[in-house]
């Protein structure tokens, strides 16, 4: 029997039909494993996985390979977006073993769960060969495979935490960009070769550099404000890694944006690129990657004004509201690569489609416009947009009637679960970008999403990691998910000024120092009454998304800052420490440590912004701070008398009129009460 019909997870849900008579991750299969005294099959994977959908058409699906499973094995479905834990254990088995990891992750495993054999996508007679092999050297050599299980088991658990060290220094940080230099390619953007994944952590980090020391330089040459000391954290040839920063954040940013791998009509970006060039994408659109991205290239305008930088992020906004907003609110997990059952189907076009829509004279412009050469299958092409166009009015005719033309397209499939931790991101992304760009539309999603994850995923003072049609999963949250919502709760409150975000944010926050931390400074992915595996996941790198243990650093960092709370400070610090181990030759995988280390070098810079919420005067303080790109700077916003955030304790108006407080460590400069006044003061705390 099937035992997924009733699962919250779209993917689970995907294999409910399969002649495989799956288990969900539980009790239950364990049970069954050591009642018939036969393995596990652990399959885990998720919905937008292209290699996924291949493998269980080929052999989730077939009669024959399904009756070799169920025969010789108790079969367990694992979403990894809903079971993080489970994967980055059986993932780091795969990776020893193997040398590589990936999805579908196929695990084969002891009735307590300890894995023997792993493997990731295998084909119809592969994989029917690979189950028959299994089960005779279960059957025939016992001794040997759980002695295998047992070795493997034993060989994670004794590797040591990665080291830690002291707080990163301004030197940590300049050599953290040598060294993101070093495989930096310069020709096309991005680092290393193909495949290549938007950095989005490493693009922040590199911006965040970049405005501290051109801040710094600007302040070295006099340009100060009140009472301003010598900037902190200044180093010997700062300004060469700020500019090599800048150049490789703004190259990066704008390959990407005019490559295949943004959406050049809806926008977007897909997952990653599989070539150099950024060119051919594979499809699927993940809600992490255009959270991440929407931020840092509103980041980039905030800093430069590039207007690139601009139309990017906000139609990576608005298409996050039309295709990943659910009914409830929230946003959903990722829209497939696949359609029809073809990979990029939907996204791919051949010159005589184009030509079809536009006609002839249209259809040779936009031809050309978009790079229509064959660049992907089938004499088929994803669309570039190199330059821009010269003719916008009818760039956006021809855009638009290319749009309705897709939409008439069978769509990608969507996972519409809501997941904490990606929420969290999107609500940080959506409420600066509506700050920044004045769409209180943003602002407005923003809070919609805070709301729904705020009433339905809190279980008491316990996050759960996952809700799907207004109801909330079973799955505890993971680090990630404290942690990064904790960064778009305090994100919102300083957009918006509502306490019950800061006041949200902290109780997080709390939760992870009482229950995440290891003791040593660092912090376990699961917590200490999470369900127990073989091993305690715990993983302080960059991945796909920022590590939990960085995302909690700069959460708690900016919350220390609002609050002057040693405690919260001290822990950020400590968690940073993993930063310099890897900041000369692992920096890819540090980026947002190294981000949130640069916002601790900056101080980081507090703000308190008080006044009436209804005075423009209030309006014009508050969107000065906000659009001032000092790194990790935070913002508090109140009425006079305020005093449930500490930053904004005893401060008020001055003689009547709205006013700004530029602090540091709580420490601040006299107030302000002009847009002038106050712009020489975030340059002066730089």
């Amino acid at each position: 029997m099937n035992r997924l019909k009733d699962a919250t997870s779209p993917y689970l849900l995907q294999h409910a039909d399969n002649p495989v008579e799956w288990f969900p991750w539980g009790d239950e299969a364990f049970a069954e494993a050591r009642r018939r005294d036969v393995p596990l099959l652990i399959s885990v994977g998720y919905s937008a996985c292209h290699w996924c959908h291949v493998m269980a058409h080929e052999s989730f699906e077939d009669e024959g390979t399904a009756a070799l499973m169920n025969e010789h094995f108790v079969n367990v479905k694992v979403d990894r977006e809903e079971r993080p834990d489970v994967d980055a254990v059986y993932m780091s088995a795969t990776q020893a073993m193997n040398g590589h990891g990936g999805w579908p992750m196929t695990v084969f495993a002891t009735p307590e769960g300890h894995p023997f054999y792993t493997g990731t996508y295998f084909p119809r007679q592969q994989f029917q060969h690979l189950l028959t092999g299994v089960s005779n050297a279960w059957n025939g050599d016992r001794a040997a495979v759980l002695q295998q299980g047992s070795k493997i088991v034993e060989a994670l658990n004794e590797r040591s935490a990665l080291p830690s060290g002291p707080l990163p220094t301004p030197d940590t940080l300049a050599r953290a960009v040598r060294g993101l230099a070093g495989t930096f390619d310069a020709e096309r953007g991005g680092f290393g070769g193909a495949p290549k994944f938007p950095p989005s952590m490493a693009l922040e980090f590199l911006l965040r550099h970049a405005a501290a020391q051109a801040l710094g330089a600007a302040h070295d040459q006099g340009g100060t404000g009140q009472g301003a000391t010598a900037r902190p954290g200044a180093e010997e040839g700062a300004g060469a890694t700020g500019e090599a920063a800048a150049a490789m954040a703004v190259r990066t940013l704008e390959a990407m944006a005019r490559g295949g791998i943004y959406d050049q009509l809806a926008g977007g970006f897909a997952r990653y690129s599989v070539d150099a060039d950024w060119v051919v994408p594979h499809f699927e659109k993940m809600l992490y990657d255009n959270a991440l991205l929407l931020r840092v290239y509103a980041h980039w305008w905030r800093s430069t004004g590039s207007a690139l930088g601009r139309r990017v992020a906000l139609e990576t906004a608005d298409w996050l509201l039309a295709e990943m907003r659910t009914p409830e609110g929230g946003f959903a997990s990722a829209l497939d690569a696949d359609s029809e059952g073809v990979e990029g189907k939907f996204y791919a076009w051949t010159p005589e489609e184009i030509r079809q829509v536009l006609g002839e004279e249209d259809g040779d412009w936009a031809i050309g416009l978009f790079e229509v050469t064959g660049t992907f299958e089938h004499g088929t092409s994803v669309l570039q947009l190199l330059t821009d166009p010269d003719d916008p009015e009818r760039f956006a005719r021809v855009r638009s009637a290319l749009l309705r033309a897709r939409a008439r397209r069978v769509r990608p499939g969507r996972d519409d679960k809501v997941v904490a931790a990606w929420n969290g991101l999107a609500v940080a992304a959506l409420a600066e970008a509506g700050a920044l760009f004045d769409r209180p539309d943003l602002v407005e999603a923003a809070r919609r999403a805070a709301t729904l994850v705020d009433e339905l995923h809190l279980d008491g003072d316990r996050l759960l990691r996952t809700s799907r049609d207004g109801r909330a999963g079973p799955n505890a949250g993971v680090l990630e998910d404290y942690a990064d919502l904790a960064e778009g709760l305090l994100t919102l409150y300083g957009v918006t000024g509502e306490v019950r975000w800061f006041r949200r944010a902290g109780a997080l926050l709390d939760a992870i120092l009482e229950r995440f931390s290891d003791g040593a400074g660092g912090f376990y992915d699961t917590a200490e009454d999470a369900e127990s595996l073989f091993q305690r996941p715990q993983d302080p790198t960059d991945n796909a998304t920022p590590s939990g243990q960085f995302a909690a650093a700069g959460a708690l960092l900016s919350y220390a800052a609002l609050t002057g709370s040693a405690r919260h400070r001290e822990a950020a610090e400590a968690a940073l420490g993993t930063v310099t181990v890897l900041a000369d030759r692992h920096a890819r995988f540090a980026g947002w440590g190294l981000a949130a280390a640069q916002a601790a070098v900056s101080g980081p810079v507090e703000v308190a912004v008080v006044g009436p919420a209804d005075d423009p005067a209030t309006a014009v303080l508050h969107r000065t701070a906000l659009l001032s790109p000092v790194p990790g700077l935070v913002v508090a916003l109140g009425e006079p008398g305020s005093g449930e955030v500490p930053l904004l304790e005893g401060r008020g108006t001055v003689g009547g009129e709205p006013a700004a407080y530029v602090c540091r460590g709580f420490t601040c400069r006299m107030p302000v009460t002009t847009r002038a006044a106050l712009l020489a003061e975030l340059a002066g705390g730089a």
